[in-house]
């Protein structure tokens, strides 16, 4: 990413684990820090050095290193743009997920997929820290089975495949 058109505000990386109290007491100690937001299945800390969005998301199938996605948080939508026209003119197919609700956040992201199938998402956080909703109207980092056609453990916070 060109660091003179798009200023990067911090890395991002979503695990999947099977118990997600157990994690946050894990991470807890080894950031030496609070999680930011925790809801059902889901925990964010914040990372101030080094700069990091590091996300726990609870899955029955999470497996040792179960990796969700990886990201770039940027600070606005143009910046979110701005990457995804990079990246396409690097010949990357790339989708867009505008005004999602994800991770408790709105947010506008665009998406890439790498050989192997790992999802890199870039995103700006519009509106943080929403409330957890009832299991019916979850987003997409319910925990799986919860009626989201993004809660299965390999779709929470990535988009279906295209």
């Amino acid at each position: 990413m060109p660091s003179d058109t798009v200023k990067a505000r911090k890395a991002h990386v979503a695990i999947y684990v099977k118990d997600v109290a157990a994690s946050i007491d894990f991470y807890k100690r080894l950031f030496g820090i609070e999680p930011l937001k925790v809801r059902t299945g889901y925990a964010k800390f914040d990372v101030f050095n080094p700069p990091l969005n590091f996300t726990l998301n609870e899955s029955a199938a999470a497996s040792r290193g179960a990796l969700s996605h990886l990201g770039i948080q940027v600070d606005s939508t143009a910046d979110v743009l701005a990457v995804r026209k990079l990246w396409e003119d690097q010949g990357l197919i790339a989708r867009d997920e505008m005004q999602t609700t994800c991770c408790y956040a709105l947010q506008d992201k665009a998406w890439v997929r790498d050989p192997d199938g790992n999802e890199w998402e870039v995103f700006a956080v519009l509106e943080d820290n929403l409330p957890e909703k009832a299991v019916a109207e979850r987003s997409c980092c319910a925990p799986e089975g919860a009626g989201s056609a993004w809660s299965t453990p390999d779709k929470c916070c990535t988009p279906a495949a295209s």
